[in-house]
This record gives structure tokens, sequence and C-alpha cells, in this order.
């Protein structure tokens, strides 16, 4: 199977690296291309055998699948690029939220999907968010699913629910990250212990948290309760958190969808589907 990227950059290279790593992909069956070239020529140094391509509608003619991994707002000028090159049968693959379905299927002739990968997918773990265009059969989602299983969780959503998804596969880390960071700074302030030390054990309480999330049967509420003996320490710092919490991932939700649906708009007028 030869797959293609378009768009090298944060997550391009991330899907490309995972797939390499996992084994789901050999550096000969990938081709890629990126507006700066030499993006592409890091990847290929790192992974010999990639076909470094000199153009988008290279990438497309040596791919089956095709990862176009740009920003929302240079998608149309790719999609130009490629739309009387890329063909019926193969897949083009969007991994970004604002750009829609839609756009994708009144641009182009050929079968589409939509991915929203995760950084987690460098360690062949997280979600991948998963939405199908109407053009793609059964076997393409078998086909889909093999590939992207070998890398992630594949989880089939409605377009409508990408957004908020997204903030829990995608974003998750970071927000999870930043808490982490917060509360480690913390630790070595107050205490003295050392961060790299500190680090590597909140590292191993998110690791074992998650799975038991996962693959223990723990709900949230359920970790809280057995963990937190009422009137002890756990019981009291989650009520001091509760508290200060109030009212902020309300807030997290409110800023992403802004931000989405400002995109989202931008989109619609740069595919000619303003509704102003």
């Amino acid at each position: 199977m030869k797959v293609g990227f378009i768009g090298t950059g944060s997550m391009g290279s991330v899907l490309l690296d995972a797939f390499i790593t996992s084994g789901a992909l050999l550096p000969q069956q990938i081709s890629a291309s990126n507006r700066t070239e030499n993006k592409v020529n890091l990847l290929a140094q790192r992974h010999p055998g990639i076909n470094v391509c000199r153009s988008n509608v290279e990438t497309v003619n040596n791919s089956k699948i095709v990862f176009l991994c740009v920003k929302p707002l240079q998608y149309k000028v790719v999609l130009d690029e490629i739309a009387n090159e890329i063909k019926p049968d193969q897949i083009l693959i969007s991994i970004t939220s604002p750009v829609q379905i839609h756009h994708l299927e009144n641009t182009l002739s050929c079968k589409v999907a939509k991915v929203i990968p995760s950084i987690t997918h460098l360690t062949q773990s997280g979600a991948s968010l998963c939405m199908y265009g109407s053009r793609i059969t059964t076997e393409d989602r078998l086909l889909l699913n093999k590939l992207l299983g070998a890398i992630s969780e594949p989880v089939e959503i409605e377009e409508s629910h990408v957004r908020i998804s997204s903030d829990f596969s995608s974003c998750g880390p970071a927000f999870i990250s930043l808490f982490l960071d917060l509360w480690v700074d913390a630790a070595v302030e107050v205490t003295g212990i050392g961060r790299k030390e500190i680090t590597a054990m909140a590292g191993e309480m998110l690791l074992g948290t998650g799975k038991l999330l996962t693959e223990g049967g723990f709900k949230p509420t359920e970790l809280q309760e057995r963990v937190a003996v009422p009137g002890g320490i756990t019981a009291e710092a989650l009520a001091l958190l509760r508290k200060n919490l109030d009212g902020v991932f309300h807030q997290l939700i409110a800023t992403t969808y802004a931000k989405y649906n400002d995109d989202l708009n931008k989109c619609d007028i740069l595919f000619g589907e303003s509704k102003t």
C-alpha cells in the first residue's frame, strides 16, 4: 500500500513517524511533499527510503491514500492544485477539524475521510477520530481502520462532535501536561524535590490512571471515591480543586468552540459557501 503525506509539519510528521515506528508502513511505501522541502529531507534522513516529492501532484500520483496535513486556510490552494490529478479510487484524508467533509467532496472526485490524530500515536496509543464521506466503502473503512489501528484506537464519530472530541483526544495531552507542569513547579518550589524525579512519578501516575480508566473498569468518579478516604488528605485536596476549578472547563470548551467556529466560517468563505 502506497501512502502519501502533503504537509510534514507537526502532526504530519507525528503520523509518518508513528506509522513507520509501529511497522504499519515501510519508508519505501511513503511519499511526502512540503512547501519547505528541507522538512521532508530531514524526515528522509531519519527514515531512509521515504520518497521525497518535489510537488504535491507527485505525492498524489504515487499514493493510494493521501493524508492532507496542512493548515485550514491552506487547503483550498492545495486542493485546487491536485483536483485534476487525484483519481476516484484514491482516498484523501484530512486531519484538520474546521475543513468539512462536504468542502472536500464538493471539490474533489476521490473518496474522502477525516481523521483527527493525536501526539499519543507516537507511542501507539490514544484515539484517532474517524469520519467518513459518502464515497467511502466498507472495504475502505476496513483498510483505514487496519492502518490507523496500528498506531491508535480508531473511533468513529459524527462530524458535528469533532470539536469536543478533539478537545479530549488531540488537545487533551497539552491540557493535562499544563496541569502537571504547574503541579510540578509548585512541588519543586515548596519542597525542593528534584524536577526530574517528580516528573517521572507524575508520568507513571498518569499512565496508570489511564489504564485504570480504560482497562480497569473504573469511572472517574469511582476512582476518586476509591482513593479519597472521607476526611482524609485526598478528600481535602479534591474539595479545594472542585472549588477553584468551578466553571473552568465550561470556559475551556467555550474557548475552543469559539476558535473552531471562527475557523469554520473562514473555511466556508474560502470554499465559497459563506452563509452571510
